[in-house]
Order: structure tokens, then sequence, then C-alpha cells
């Protein structure tokens, strides 16, 4: 996004200011070449804003047009500015000192390694060669070894490494692209393995479990056509049902157990390197993902992991190798125990992974920052985040104007957090649920570095109404100013935030919980939102939750629920007869002041899965509605199945049908998915007709489901409407922060203009 791009003046000198991510990216070196090529004279340096050029010479316009079209794979430019000045007669041009001050420039996100440092890994005559630590400014990790800025050496776990000669001479060429490539370091001089190549791919090819030291923390992994292997790494990590991401030796190897199309495979190509989701073969053992017609696959991202593939194949020279199909595939999941945070520490992996792996696999570069592996999918044609770590963090967010610096803390699920900078938002890596002392204490450090790593001093920190969240008590307990946002209002926030889009805005969010008004379970709302309030203009009808929270976990009790609501009370005990409580189930339901209710999306969902039979107890969140997707081979829309009173949906008739006995699961599933997107289309029209908009945001984390965020798309476009989504941050829980931070910085805005008369500024004193 360009902020300022002045026209390029005919002078023979010129000053260019360049904003963005393009510190510690090989950006200088790449001006340097850039310079020489079109023989100018002048210099390039790194400063607090950024990088700073100043170039002369009679091919400066040259120069300037192609800085953006050629600049490193991991640069992100916001802006190019320019202004003339005055001519010195440079003919050299060179690479100066640093400039001094705090840094506001972002650090860089871990990126895959490249191709040309594969090709020294695999090349005999390197002095790279199989070592599995090769790097340079284009690729290799960033922010997981990063404990300050600015980003030098002296600041990462490289520290703890002094370069040999030849990557001390390679550090300091701006001809070498390994030029200020902090993490630089070869077999002479750098981090070493704990265990040979050959001992590993071994113990994985003899259906061991293996616990491997990666970029953001510790994998295990396995063979997975291992059915006995892959089996028993989910009764040791005590996961029951919750599919596993695979790892495949290369593109090449995509086919053999998923479909993928153009978009996909760039996606699992992309220098982020995220799992995506694909349509499953079936061709893996049936523990890996049971139940469900996707595949999280991924490719190596680290040389340690092609190593690993490398070693199948016999160990040959060059990369021939990586154009066939490898037959081993890898089960390739996070070292997290219980749910607990992702190991990263050495002593910590022998403690607490020693009962799940039966070898463990260690290397002397610290892990700094943890980093799950990022997951990702393609809906109606484009990328979607689901979980947003290694690779995309800590990249910011651009805003649509400046905003006062915020800590915004999140939920409790899928917990981030959010610190705004001027017309910046930096969302952290995924946190995971508050649910432990240990994850809370990883939250608490996060914030720490994040803030620290940034230098900011924020003027309030944002948090859910939610009162017992983790996170809301410590937000409430910290020395700056606490503002309490809606659940769901933070979702539509979060939208409007990554489209750069202010004022008013209709927002569907779709989920499983959200603290609503007087502490009501809401989960299915269409909001008329601006940048610091909400109306509430539609949601689902209610539906009672016998149980409370477990009938989160225990779909047949929504199913219960939905028979209830239709007056079939009498079918509930004999229809779930297997399930301890179903014979109390329907005077608990009869006790509407012992039951509370929902208008939660996700809850619709499990009563659909409950009255099917295809899902009846989660084994983990989301699951009954995964399921349910997956039989989804067409959608089919029953026209008559909801209502719409007030701006209240209910599906009862859609319900009634779905309840017959020994009705197609299969065409159950696509009656539902047809019909509830349509309702929701139909419930957005009249709203957006009613209050004159052409837009909505579509958030929560019921639009990862593909068939329902197609199915919404096509139906809002005809029916003259934008449907904004969320791409850069995910639509579930952990695009809450963002959202927290955009609806706090509008809030501030608001005193601040009652105030004063003026918008609020990037400066925190100006609140």
């Amino acid at each position: 996004m360009t902020v300022a791009q002045h026209s390029i003046p005919s002078t023979p000198r010129l000053r260019v200011r360049v904003r963005g991510t393009v510190q510690g990216v090989g950006f200088r070196p790449y001006v340097y070449g850039l310079a020489r090529r079109y023989e100018l004279g002048g210099f390039v340096c790194n400063d607090a804003d950024g990088v700073l050029i100043e170039i002369e010479g009679a091919r400066v316009p040259e120069f300037v047009r192609a800085l953006r079209r050629e600049a490193p794979p991991l640069a992100r430019i916001d802006a190019v500015e320019t202004e003339t000045a005055a001519a010195s007669g440079d003919t050299h041009f060179a690479i100066a000192a640093s400039g001094e001050g705090p840094a506001t420039t972002p650090i860089a996100a871990d990126a895959a390694t490249c191709e040309r440092c594969l090709d020294d890994l695999f090349d005999p005559s390197s002095r790279f060669h199989l070592y599995p630590f090769v790097n340079c400014t284009d690729c290799g990790p960033r922010y997981t070894l990063t404990r300050r800025l600015p980003y030098d050496r002296l600041n990462t776990s490289m520290a703890a490494f002094s370069m040999c000669a030849d990557c001390a001479g390679d550090y300091r060429s701006p001809g070498n692209r390994r030029f200020h490539a902090e993490p630089i370091a070869c077999p002479n001089c750098g981090p070493k393995l704990s265990h040979g190549i050959d001992d590993i791919v071994a113990a994985l090819v003899g259906g061991k479990i293996v616990a491997v030291k990666s970029l953001g923390g510790f994998q295990l992994l396995c063979d997975a056509r291992n059915e006995q292997a892959v089996a028993s790494l989910r009764a040791r990590k005590n996961r029951d049902a919750k599919p596993f991401a695979v790892m495949v030796a290369s593109i090449a190897s995509v086919d053999g157990i998923a479909d993928s199309d153009a978009i996909e495979r760039q996606l699992l190509g992309s220098i982020e390197r995220p799992i995506v989701l694909l349509k499953s073969r079936s061709a893996l053992a049936a523990s890996v993902a049971p139940g469900l017609a996707h595949l999280g696959v991924m490719l190596p991202y680290t040389p340690l992991h092609h190593l690993l593939f490398h070693a199948v194949f016999g160990k040959p020279d060059k990369r021939a190798w990586q154009d066939e199909a490898c037959d081993l595939v890898l089960v390739a999941t996070s070292a997290n125990p219980g749910g607990e945070p992702l190991v990263i520490d050495d002593d910590d992996a022998q403690r607490r992974l020693a009962g799940i792996a039966d070898l463990i696999v260690t290397h002397d570069r610290a892990i700094v920052v943890r980093a799950d592996d990022s997951v990702a999918v393609v809906i109606d044609g484009a990328p979607a985040l689901i979980r947003r770590a290694r690779g995309y963090a800590p990249r910011p967010i651009r805003l649509a104007r400046d905003v006062p610096s915020v800590l915004a803390v999140g939920g409790h699920l899928k917990a981030t957090v959010t610190v705004t900078r001027g017309r910046e938002a930096f969302v952290s890596q995924h946190i995971g649920d508050l649910g432990s002392a240990d994850s809370i204490r990883y939250f608490e450090q996060t914030v720490a570095h994040l803030l620290d790593i940034l230098d900011v001093e924020p003027v309030a920190v944002a948090h859910d109404r939610h009162p017992d969240y983790a996170s809301t008590r410590f937000a409430e307990a910290q020395r700056w100013p606490a503002l309490a946002i809606q659940h769901h209002h933070a979702h539509v926030a979060a939208i409007a935030a990554e489209n750069g889009v202010e004022g008013p805005l209709l927002g569907l969010v779709l989920d499983g919980f959200g603290y609503g008004e007087n502490g009501a379970n809401w989960g299915g709302e269409l909001l008329l939102c601006d940048d610091a309030s909400f109306t509430r203009v539609g949601h689902l009808s209610p539906l009672p939750m016998p149980g409370g929270d477990i009938a989160a976990r225990e779909p047949w009790r929504m199913a219960a629920a939905a028979l209830h609501a239709l007056g079939r009370d009498d079918e509930i005990a004999g229809r779930f007869a297997g399930h301890r409580y179903a014979g109390q189930i329907t005077q608990l339901l009869r006790q509407q002041s012992a039951t509370p209710a929902t208008t939660s999306a996700g809850r619709l969902f499990d009563a659909v899965a409950g009255l099917l039979g295809t899902s009846v107890v989660q084994h983990y969140e989301g699951q009954a509605a995964m399921e349910l997707e997956a039989r989804v081979r067409r959608v089919r829309v029953d026209r008559a199945g909801w209502t719409i009173d007030n701006g209240a949906v209910s599906f009862l008739p859609l319900l009634e049908l779905l309840a017959s006995p020994g009705f197609d699961a299969t065409v159950g599933a696509e009656l539902f998915h047809g019909s509830f997107a349509a309702a929701m289309v139909d419930l957005v029209t009249r709203a957006a007709n009613a209050h004159g908009l052409g837009a909505v945001a579509l958030g929560g984390g019921c639009f990862l489901n593909r068939v329902l965020a197609k199915e919404m798309r096509a139906g809002l476009l005809a029916a003259g409407i934008e449907p904004l989504t969320a791409r850069a941050v995910p639509p579930n829980d952990a695009g809450l922060s963002l959202g927290q931070a955009w609806v706090a910085a509008g809030i501030l805005n608001q005193q601040h203009v009652r105030a004063s008369g003026a918008l609020i500024g990037s400066r925190p004193e100006c609140v």
C-alpha cells in the first residue's frame, strides 16, 4: 500500500525514503546493486524510519521505477517517498552506517529456505553442503530468534556463535546475498544438531515418534502411512480425534495424498510455508484426520526438513530428486502436550516430551519466540488464515489512519494480542487457549516481548467483556485504562481494520460463543457498527443449552434442545438412550430458568449434527461442524426452511424436516448448509436495504466453513452487497485482538474529539 508516492522529478539528486519491512531482508545490498546497474552515485542506510537513499545521475527515474518491482522477497514496502536534494557530484555509491534513534520499522517474519540456499545445501562444492542451518538475507529465522531491536546479530540468539572468517567475509560483502544476514553460519562456526540425519530417518522409517527442534518450537514427527505409529502418537499426546497435519518432500509429492489447484499449490510453496487444507485422497493412515474430507499439508520450510527427505532418496547430489514423488509422508504436529504452550527449550523437551517421543533431536540455537506452524485454506479462490503464526507474525496490518498506541489482549480461545503504532497494527503469533497457568504465562510473555520489541507505551488496554477471562483479568490489572469491547463487535471491527473501512458497517458474526448484552450467550449476530459502538439488528432465534457449557461438547444435547423447541419432548429419551442423563434432559429443558439460551451458530450446527447422527459427542472444538461440512457434495436449499421475525431468524421448519427419523445424513447436511446460507443472505439483505448500506463484514469461526463462505458470498453479490472477509488474520477468535484495538482507537478518538474537536494522531500524548 502506498502512503505517499510523488512524481519522479528530473533532477540530478533525489532523496528516497522507503518505509515498511525493509531492514534485515537484504534491502541495502539490493539498493546497492540497483544503483550500480544504473550508474548512480550516493548512498543507502538504515535508520529509525526504514531505509534512506540518496542518488544522483542521469538514470535516477529508472532506479525509482525498478525499486518496488524488484524488491527482495522478504521486503514489504508500505511507502516510497521522494524529494529533491542538492547535487554533490557523487559518482560512487556506498552503504553508509545506520542512523540513530528508536526503530519504527517492522521486523521481518521467519521465512522458508530459499531456492538459492537449497542449491547450496545440496551442492557438494558448497561450504554449506548438507548444513541444516544454512540461510541468507532472503530466508531463514527472523522473529523467532530476535530478543530486541535493532535487528542485529548481538540482539538475537545467534549472538552465542562467533562467525568464522568465511562467514564474516560474506556478512561484510555488499555484493553477497548473505550481506548482513544476521543468522549466517556454517558447519565451522554455527549451530549443530544433537543427532545425525541418518539416525533421525532410521527412527521415522522404523515407526518411531521423533521430536525435532524446528524454527519456532519442537515438532512431533512420525510416518503418516504407519497406522500404528500415528495411533501411538495420538495416545501418547492424548489427542483423541483432532486432525494431524502432514509434511511432504516437495510439490511433486502432494498429488499422491491430496487434490490441489494452482492457488493452493502457490500457497503451499510461499515463503510463509503454512499448513494448507487440501481435499484428501484418503491415502494415509486412517488416524491422521479421522472423519474429515480435508487434510492439512505443508512443505519443508527448514534445511533440516529437506535433509530428512533427501536422505530417503539416498542423498543424491544437486536437487533433481525434488522433482520426484517421495513415498515418505510425515505427520508433523506441534509438540505441546495436553494443549500446553509449544515446547521450545531443550531441557524442557527432555522433561515434557520423554513420554511421547522415542527420539528427541535438539540443537544449540535458542528459540526466543514461540511460533506454531500457520494454517491456511483457500476459500472462494483466495487464501484465508485459520492460525496466524510462523511466517506471518509479526507482520503488521496497515490501518486506514493513524491511531493511538493500544494494547489489545483478545479473548480466551485461540488467543492473540495486538499492539498498534501509528498506522500499523502488530498482531502476535497464535498463543492458544488460556486455560492453564503455563498458557497464561506464555500470553504475558508475548505481551511483554511485543511491547518491548516495538518500543511502545500503550495509552489503553482493550479486552473482551467477559469478566472471567484470564485476558480480562490481566487487562484490568495493568496501569493503563482498560476498555471492555463486546466480542462480536470486535469480530466485525477486525474485518473493518483489515479492509481499511471507516464509518457505518453491517457485520454478520457466526461463531460458538461471545459474551453478549447482560451476559447473554451470543453467537449468531447481525450488528450495525461504527468505529466505537454497535447496535444489534438481527440474530438467530435462541435455543436452550441443557447443561450449559457441556452442551458445546455434546451435540446430542443441542439436538434434544431442538426437539424440545419443536414440541417433541417425548422423543428425546428414546432417541438418545445411549447417553447418560438422556432421561433427565427433558425435565431440565422444561425448567427454563435452569437452562441458559444461546443464539450461537456453532450450537445450531451441533444441533443439526446431533439430529442427523453424524456427531453426538465432540473431542475437539468444531468437530461436529467440520464433519457435517465433510458430507456436503452439493448444496440444497429449502426456501420454506426458515422464518425471519423482527430480525430473529428461526430454523424450526428446517429442523422439523431434519429431525425426521432416518433422514439421510448427507442430504441433511447439504440441505442445512444451503438453507442456512440462503437465510443469512436474506437477513443481511433486509438489513442492508433498511439502513442504506452496500457492504457487510463476515466474521466468526463459522466462516472457515468453505461451503458456507462460498454460498454466502455468491448470494450477497447477487443481491448487490459486497462481502468483506478476513484474509490477513483469521476470522475466528484469533482476530479478536485486532478488532478490539480498532474499536478502542475509535473510542479514544471520540473522547479526543469531544475534548479538542480534532481526530487523534499517532502520538500517545494526544489522548
